[in-house]
């Protein structure tokens, strides 16, 4: 790793002091950063008008409004300021909204909650699912009796593709597969059958109907074993850039009709340590054009793509637990901007 020099601006970069245990929010906030269709969709929201409303019944308007607080962080971390960004209030947002500080977190939990939080607090509904939209999954899933043959389905969506990691060696395409197979339900996992008028056993399956601009893959690296929380640290391989279609040839439903399914890597939540004691860091890019940056809290340097595929797993314990992928030809990133 090649650290940049101290009061050296970092074009679209800038670091996030730890405040009371907030390494978790500030890899999320870096990510966020250099998901640029984020702070665009944001920089029209405004938020005035509801928030006299609520000034008037008494109290500051905007100490629990997410997604104003949001906006202003990203906005300053686009600043050229050499600085670490001021993010204390987005923090105290969020603990307003039970998403404590002084706790350990889990990023994948947090990332869903301000998700959510954007489209409970937001005004602007259809800007609230303009960001929805920006990681919306949408999918088909579909139960098969194995006694009638009669089906089920049901469509639906996701915010992020959560993957199963196996024990001992695995790869994003071999995660993908899995999660896309056919399963069989037996014995206490069996479904209840309207045709059939009981639980019977079936085959249960899920289909893509749409994908999203950005795609968070979440490698589920933790698991529960008699009662305590165990992480899984065996190496999980993952490329820079990828074709949906190639990667996972069975996960599309006959309705699937988008084109564009290439992605491209542009952020990484790294988790290190054990399960219960950990740090979050993130490898980020404003750009496929770009070059990857490595966030650990106030400190930033710049590194390369191999410094990011280090976090494959391994003994280290410095794996990678969240993928975002941008989709679009590689190459096609938007250039950062910066303000003064």
């Amino acid at each position: 790793m090649s650290e940049l020099v101290q009061g050296v601006p970092t074009p679209g970069m800038r670091g996030l002091p730890n405040h009371r245990v907030s390494c978790c929010v500030n890899t999320l906030l870096q990510t966020f950063s250099a998901t640029w269709e984020m702070g665009d969709l944001l920089d029209k929201y405004r938020a005035e008008a509801g928030l006299q409303t609520r000034e008037a019944a008494g109290g500051r308007a905007d100490d629990r409004n997410v997604p104003l607080q949001l906006k202003r962080v990203l906005a300053a971390m686009r600043s050229d300021s050499p600085r670490p960004a001021p993010h204390r209030d987005f923090l105290l947002s969020l603990d307003r909204n039970c998403v404590r500080l002084n706790t350990q977190h889990d990023a994948d939990e947090v990332f869903l909650s301000i998700l959510n939080f954007m489209q409970q607090q937001m005004d602007d509904k259809p800007l609230a699912l303009e960001i929805r939209d920006l990681y919306k999954i949408s999918v088909q899933t579909h139960l098969e009796c194995l006694a009638c043959s009669s089906v089920q389905t049901l469509n639906t969506y996701m915010l992020g593709l959560p993957l199963h990691v196996k024990g001992d060696h695995d790869s994003l395409e071999g995660c993908m597969t899995s999660f896309f197979e056919h399963q069989e339900l037996k014995g206490e996992n069996c479904c209840f059958c309207g045709t059939c008028g009981k639980k019977t056993p079936s085959k249960q399956g899920v289909r893509l109907l749409a994908l999203p601009r950005i795609l968070c893959v979440h490698l589920k690296r933790f698991r529960n074993r008699g009662g305590y929380t165990q992480k899984l640290d065996c190496p999980v391989t993952f490329p820079e850039a990828f074709d949906f279609p190639e990667t996972a040839k069975d996960a599309f439903s006959p309705d699937f009709a988008q084109n564009d399914c290439k992605y491209t890597l542009h952020a990484v939540v790294v988790h290190s340590g054990y399960a219960m004691f950990g740090h979050y860091t993130a490898y980020v890019r404003h750009g496929d054009d770009q070059p990857w940056y490595y966030a650990d809290d106030s400190h930033v340097h710049q590194v390369s793509w191999e410094d990011v595929q280090s976090t494959y797993g391994g003994p280290t314990r410095h794996t990678a637990y969240m993928l975002m992928y941008r989709r679009g030809p590689e190459g096609g990133g938007r250039q950062p901007e910066l303000s003064g």
